[in-house]
């Protein structure tokens, strides 16, 4: 059914999917993980018509905490339906199984908020 969509992705994936919303991609949501955050020069998030959703550790050095809180401004701003959530300890990839960044308990608690915006997003 595409129109009963939720956007999501890690990592790149997840910066896809935060452009997907600003593009106006009609969806239910949208889910990031770990993914990029910053907003391009010229771009906004007057198109997004759905909420969004990101999932982010606090000790993430590839996408520092200064990007997490201009991002929550920017959608603010802008009157985008937004929930952050931040993991403490969790890094870069928190998610990625058996590597050294791999932290299970931002792994599960993050799939779980994941599991609950879908359950309220779609149908």
């Amino acid at each position: 059914n595409a129109g009963n969509v939720v956007v999501m992705g890690y990592c790149f994936g997840g910066a896809a999917v935060l452009e997907s919303a600003r593009a106006g991609m009609k969806a239910k949501g949208f889910v990031t993980f770990h993914g990029g955050l910053s907003t391009p020069e010229g771009q906004n998030y007057q198109s997004t018509t759905a909420p969004i959703l990101v999932l982010h550790g606090t000790a993430d050095s590839a996408i520092p905490m200064s990007q997490f809180a201009q991002l929550a401004t920017e959608l603010e701003t802008q009157k985008i339906a937004h929930e952050m959530i931040t993991y403490s300890g969790a890094p870069h990839a928190f998610t990625v199984f058996g590597s050294d960044r791999y932290r299970a308990d931002a792994d599960k608690k993050s799939w779980q908020r994941f599991g609950e915006f879908l359950q309220q997003n779609t149908q």
